[in-house]
């Protein structure tokens, strides 16, 4: 009887150790639960945000927006506080078991288990802790799962590390763990809680995010700051016991405070945001579908569908697709964008928007305007127009779309934006609150003004700087890439590269008189505001350095209007509402500052117009380069034609519209450039050009009647141009750049086909031009 128990002993225990080694080769071949494929496990982080670096090697920021905010770091990168802490609280025999530690699970088993000993601690080991993170807890799906949840965890936990080294499982765990406040991973948590990298985070500071590890919620230091530190304490002590500090140490740092340097971490952070905002819905656009595109917005659908054809970069992550088949996600694959954008270039480009339109032109326009009954807009204005403009800012409210669709009629919703609330407000010195009514508070914010800059390198197309507005928390909308303002004189040298291309000179003349001409069956008349050398024969040279509209009218006169238009479309102007006519050598077409720019730098670059380059390349989690861009490039105008441009171009600097950029900025070398004003100063633009940069810029209002009302603040030379020359001054002196201020323009050594006819001109000797 004896023998027959102790075998029947035997055989149980056989079967016990044969059906466990069964069961876990089931689990671990995928039979039972979930089990990840063996290339998850060796590439088990996946879902990180996408990191967008600057040319010069920069991290800009990161594409989270309300998903994870997880940024990978390798374990060079981590403090060794960090490592000593983790290692301490977590898992002090991680260095000694294979995923699974025996001893700390008999230790739970029978001092928790049988015994209830709620302090003898846990038996997880951090490998398994990871496995839970990445797996086991997404992947519980059913009853059975639930229960194998523990054995599926540490199969996974010997897998990852028979495939892992120490250094590299402790990194996954502190790149996966979830600190809360939008920090998922410990480069962003580091950064949220002490605005700092991993690698530099103190003791304490290492000590006190480790203490979240056990509950990121409870142990919370904004939310429980004495709880917080008590956890903190507690890891100091398991590091003193793990031998990592000493007792002296241990006194030191516990009495210490939390101190924090706290901010939430978001996708605003960091320079160029316009820039990245922008960024991540042009890779992230789909193949555009007429049908999604409401009536007024055909405009929108013709460019997207040129992007869509003729730019890799557009809509990107829906063109390409990873090994499994799933298209690319900038919010979960962990991507690295390797941008065209200089971070110093950026900061100098946001400094001197900053400097002109913040701390000059707005106090002057508050100054001059707020006084008048309409302000912010124009005092020419009837009440009539002035509600009738209001209206139309209402009904895009947020309010009046929640209203509208909670029944309230028309006059309740009116009485809503008449009656006065308390509310924020946006200031550059910070948000300020007040009382006022939302009607009020829509003029308000109309009040500032807004502006639109980019430089771009005219050999390649490379962007370097990218500022779309002042303040992308209150004014989101992209002056750069978005928004359309029409362009007043910046489109001449277009008109004149026309000319140059139909066998015109710069020194052929032209009559400096206005006259009236037939447009459709109707006169047009166009005026100019300068009536310098009136009834005189000038050169074209003068015509376009003094931006005279009666010069370009004639040209126009003597020009194909289609034929300008489709030269338009060549210099890359995509906008397909632009129509033929006499008014256009005037500028009255919407374009953006961006398409500006890129139009431009086929003068520079002997005809060859570039197209704007966001990204030079595009690589993966571990560095792996998945796409590389190139230029994209076309033929609008003949060498000698740029050549004759550029000519011209440099006059207006030295002498013409922009020479202020000479004698009160002082900015030396070779310049080239184009001032632009539109009607009643609603648009002031300005293009500047250097050998190696196009810079393309843009000051108005939010609404076209909003502006100056004197052509002395309003115009280009006054409003957009300040904002180039801050940017070059500062671009010329950093050195690193490389920006050479003595640096010439590549054209034939010189260069100078009006020579002869101003010489001419000036001994008033008309007959010598035609000998």
């Amino acid at each position: 009887m004896r023998k027959l128990f102790v075998g029947l002993l035997w055989t149980l225990l056989i079967l016990f150790v044969l059906g466990t080694g069964v069961a876990f080769y089931a689990i671990s071949e995928g039979w039972i639960g979930y089990m990840p494929p063996i290339e998850d496990l060796q590439n088990p982080i996946n879902r990180f945000a996408t990191q967008i670096y600057s040319s010069d090697g920069k991290l800009m920021g990161t594409w989270n927006y309300n998903r994870e905010n997880r940024v990978m770091i390798d374990y060079t990168k981590l403090s060794p506080h960090l490592v000593h802490a983790l290692v301490a609280t977590e898992d002090v025999r991680f260095y000694e078991h294979s995923g699974i530690d025996f001893y700390a699970l008999g230790r739970a088993i029978i001092k928790r288990g049988l015994m209830g000993k709620k302090s003898a601690g846990g038996g997880s080991t951090i490998t398994q802790q990871l496995a839970k993170q990445v797996w086991t807890t997404e992947r519980a799906q059913s009853t059975l799962e639930r229960v194998l949840q523990k054995p599926i965890e540490w199969v996974i936990a010997v897998k990852l590390e028979r495939n892992y080294t120490k250094d590299e499982i402790l990194t996954m765990y502190l790149n996966y763990f979830d600190f809360l406040h939008n920090a998922v991973g410990i480069k962003t948590a580091a950064n949220t809680y002490f605005s700092k990298e991993p690698k530099d985070l103190t003791v304490n500071e290492a000590a006190t995010l480790i203490g979240l590890c056990k509950n990121p919620s409870y142990y919370n230091p904004v939310r429980n700051p004495e709880r917080s530190r008590e956890r903190r304490n507690v890891v100091l002590g398991q590091m003193v016991k793990a031998g990592y500090l000493s007792q002296a140490d241990y006194e030191k740092y516990s009495a210490e405070p939390v101190n924090l340097r706290f901010h939430v971490a978001d996708h605003k952070d960091g320079i160029a945001v316009y820039f990245r905002d922008f960024l991540r819905r042009y890779m992230t656009a789909r193949k555009p579908e007429r049908a999604l595109y409401a009536s007024w917005n055909m405009v929108r659908y013709h460019i997207d569908s040129i992007n869509w054809e003729s730019d890799p970069l557009y809509g990107w992550c829906n063109k390409n697709k990873k090994r499994n088949g799933e298209n690319y996600s900038i919010y979960t694959d962990g991507l690295r964008v390797h941008t065209t954008i200089d971070s110093r270039m950026q900061k100098y480009a946001e400094q001197a928007v900053y400097e002109h339109v913040v701390k000059f032109l707005q106090p002057a326009f508050d100054k001059g305007k707020s006084s008048k009954r309409n302000f912010p807009y124009s005092s020419s204005l009837s009440q009539d127009q002035l509600r009738q403009i209001l209206m139309r800012s209402v009904r895009q409210c947020e309010r009046y779309r929640v209203l509208r669709e909670n029944g309230a009629s028309e006059d309740e919703i009116m009485k809503s934006f008449r009656t006065p609330v308390p509310m924020s407000i946006f200031t550059y010195h910070g948000e300020v609150d007040t009382t006022m009514t939302p009607l009020d508070s829509i003029k308000f914010y109309k009040s500032y003004l807004r502006t639109g800059f980019v430089s771009m390198c005219p050999q390649n197309g490379h962007v370097k700087a990218y500022v779309g507005g002042l303040d992308f928390m209150h004014f989101a909308y992209d002056m750069v890439m978005e928004g359309r303002r029409q362009v007043g004189s910046t489109i001449k040298p277009l008109l004149y590269s026309l000319a140059m291309e139909n066998g015109f000179s710069p020194c052929d003349l032209a009559p400096n008189i206005q006259q009236t001409y037939m447009v459709a069956g109707k006169p047009w008349t166009p005026r100019n505001g300068s009536h310098a050398r009136y009834g005189e024969m000038v050169t074209l040279k003068w015509g376009l350095q003094q931006s005279n509209n009666w010069i370009s009218a004639y040209l126009m006169s003597r020009l194909s209007p289609q034929a300008f238009v489709d030269l338009l479309h060549q210099y890359g102007i995509n906008n397909p509402d632009i129509h033929p006519s006499m008014a256009l050598c005037l500028g009255p077409c919407e374009i953006t500052v961006g398409e500006m720019a890129s139009a431009y730098t086929a003068f520079i670059n002997h005809g060859i117009r570039a197209s704007h380059m966001f990204v030079t390349k595009i690589e993966d989690g571990e560095g792996n380069i998945i796409t590389q861009f190139s230029p994209r490039m076309n033929e609008v105008i003949s060498e000698e034609s740029a050549h004759k441009m550029l000519y011209m171009l440099k006059a207006v600097v030295d002498g013409g519209t922009a020479s202020r950029l000479r004698f009160k900025y002082n900015l030396k070398g070779d310049l080239a450039g184009k001032t632009g004003t539109t009607n009643n100063n609603s648009d002031a633009w300005f293009m500047g050009l250097t050998p190696t940069l196009v810079n393309a810029c843009w000051v108005g209002g939010d609404d076209r009647d909003i502006h100056f009302d004197s052509m002395s603040m309003g115009q280009g030379a006054t409003m957009a141009l300040p904002i180039f020359a801050y940017y070059m001054q500062n671009v010329y002196k950093d050195a690193q750049l490389g920006y050479n201020e003595n640096a010439v323009f590549d054209m034939p050594e010189g260069f100078d086909p009006c020579s002869f006819v101003e010489d001419a001109l000036e001994a008033n000797d008309i007959e010598e031009i035609f000998e």
